[in-house]
C-alpha cells in the first residue's frame, strides 16, 4: 500500500494527460443558443448524460471559451450532436472571432435556440448549475425538449482525429 500524502505524489503533466485520456472515444456536440448579439456556439467533447430524473445533461466548456458566458446569459441552449460528416462544421465551431454560422443552416428548438443541420440528435436544455472544475465550468442542464435522427451516425473523436480509430491517419 502507497502511504504517501497526495502532495507526495508526483504531478501529472497536462501533454501526458490529454495523450492517454485521448484513447477514450468522445462524441461532438455544438451547444448552441441565441443572444442579443445573435447566435452564439461553441464545440464541446466533454458532454454525457447526467440524471434521468430530473432529465440532466453535463458538458465543460473551457473557462476561457468566450461563447460560454453569453450562451450562459442567454439561459436556453440547445446540444447539437453532431453526425459523422460534420467534421468542418465541429473544426468552425471551435475558432474564436469567426463567424461559426456562415454558410450553416439551422432551425430554432422549442426554446429557439438553433439545431443545426443534419445533426445525429439534439438536446434542448435550461441551465441547471454550474461548478468550477479546474481549466473548465462543469454545467448541469435540464432537458426541455429533444430529438433524435437514427439515420445519422454521430461523429466520434479518437486520439485527436475524428474516426473510431484514427486508423486513417496511421496509413
Amino acid at each position: 500500500m502507497d502511504n504517501r500524502t497526495p502532495t507526495e505524489l508526483p504531478q501529472v503533466e497536462p501533454t501526458h494527460m490529454r495523450e492517454v485520456l485521448g484513447h477514450f472515444a468522445s462524441g461532438v456536440v455544438v451547444v448552441t443558443a441565441l443572444t442579443p448579439d445573435g447566435p452564439a456556439g461553441f464545440t464541446c467533447q466533454s458532454f454525457s448524460s447526467l440524471s434521468l430524473d430530473p432529465p440532466l445533461v453535463s458538458f465543460a466548456p473551457a473557462r476561457s471559451s468566450t461563447s460560454w458566458p453569453k450562451i450562459r446569459a442567454a439561459g436556453l441552449f440547445c446540444v447539437n450532436v453532431l453526425a459523422e460528416d460534420h467534421a468542418e462544421l465541429s473544426t468552425a465551431f471551435a475558432r474564436s472571432g469567426t463567424d461559426k454560422y456562415a454558410g450553416v443552416q439551422w432551425r430554432p428548438a422549442p426554446s429557439g435556440a438553433p439545431v443545426l443541420d443534419g445533426v445525429s440528435a439534439w438536446i434542448d436544455c435550461t441551465l441547471e448549475h454550474e461548478y468550477a472544475g479546474g481549466d473548465h465550468t462543469i454545467v448541469a442542464a435540464r432537458v426541455r425538449a429533444l430529438g433524435a435522427d437514427a439515420s445519422r451516425t454521430p461523429l466520434l473523436f479518437h486520439r485527436g482525429a475524428y474516426g473510431i480509430t484514427g486508423r486513417d491517419r496511421d496509413q
